[in-house]
């Protein structure tokens, strides 16, 4: 089968970086090496992607690790790679940057180019069908690997976009130990969900057949498997995570959290222009900011913003907080601190 490739020409020479940049790839180069040298080989770890019936989102990660054994049974080897690599270690893997990535979709085989960081995010051409697809994705000299992804019905004209921490799930730290934790957490039994928001979501998806759920988070892909079982553990609808990737960009010496968010979130609007959004987040951070501008840009693709207020304890450890009022969004506005009080100020506003 042919391979066809997106990729322009002369993309695999690298833009003028930042000198952090150059530092960090320089480091990752050594380590790249190193671990080449000690019998480590390409992984794909797939994320889940999201799409319409003409495109797909596409999402994964290039790392090193240890090759699989030849007597691991085959289920153990899905389940490496449905996991990806856990904890602390996902931090420590050494990504694969500037390596093609062929994908695999709907017949097609197209070649993509992984980012200095490894990183795929890629938007490709597909015919499929509403509801769950597979999209295969291999590297030369790795297995090959299947990554999820909700396509779209032309007919849904709901969706929701909904934050992490401490909004389908309880952080419970200073803001700044967020990172710290996200990034050396064992695994997702260390968390805990945000009571009612789960189920709170679980109707909203009902109520809507066919409406895509999107988490929309200023993590690390390092840490979308843990993110993914968190959110499955706790019966929270499956959907994609969109991350970020951290350290330092060609231009800048890190990377911006809301600028990645505000990014999406125009994105969201110019792929599914007839869509409504409800915007789901906490009261800690910049959720209302960047939710009450998108909603003064975009005021007919939002159909409502739900903000979950934290405790006092919460909201100190958080930073602080700000009010409501003190934003004119043009759109339903509801808050509650916790998911069942949310649902109930939702059907007041015909969400539910």
């Amino acid at each position: 089968m042919p391979v066809s490739s997106p990729i322009p020409a002369g993309s695999r020479q690298r833009p003028v970086r930042h000198g952090a940049a150059r530092v960090e790839d320089w480091f990752h180069d050594v380590r790249e090496r190193w671990a080449r040298r000690r019998g480590h080989v390409p992984t794909v770890v797939p994320y889940t992607g999201y799409g319409s019936t003409e495109w797909v989102r596409v999402f994964c990660r290039v790392l090193l690790s240890k090759p699989v054994r030849a007597d691991e049974t085959s289920s153990r080897r899905r389940r490496r790679r449905e996991q990806g690599i856990r904890g602390w270690r996902s931090f420590t893997s050494v990504p694969v940057g500037d390596v093609p990535v062929v994908i695999e979709i709907g017949g097609e085989r197209i070649e993509v180019l992984a980012d200095r960081g490894g990183v795929v995010d890629t938007k490709v051409p597909a015919k499929l069908q509403p509801g769950w697809n597979r999209v295969a994705l291999r590297v030369e000299g790795s297995d090959e690997v299947e990554a999820p992804v909700w396509v779209v019905g032309p007919e849904v004209d709901f969706g929701i976009v909904s934050d992490i921490d401490d909004t389908v799930m309880v952080t419970a730290l200073p803001r700044p130990l967020v990172a710290f934790w996200n990034t050396f957490v064992l695994d997702e039994h260390a968390r805990s969900p945000t009571p009612g928001m789960a189920v709170l979501y679980e109707r909203l998806v009902r109520a809507h057949p066919g409406s895509p759920v999107i988490y929309l988070s200023t993590g690390a892909w390092n840490v979308a498997p843990t993110l993914t079982r968190f959110l499955s553990r706790n019966l929270y609808p499956a959907g994609p995570i969109l991350l970020t990737d951290w350290g330092p960009t060609h231009d800048r010496w890190f990377r911006s959290g809301r600028a990645h968010k505000t990014e999406n979130l125009h994105r969201l609007a110019e792929e599914f222009p007839h869509m409504r959004w409800l915007l789901v987040g906490d009261d800690g951070q910049h959720d209302e900011e960047l939710y009450a501008d998108f909603a003064r840009k975009h005021p007919d693709q939002v159909a409502a913003i739900a903000i979950r207020e934290l405790s006092v304890g919460e909201a100190v450890l958080a930073g602080g907080r700000t009010k409501a009022e003190e934003h004119n969004a043009g759109v339903p506005w509801v808050s509650a601190s916790d998911g069942a009080t949310l649902a109930d100020r939702l059907s007041d506003v015909d969400m539910l």
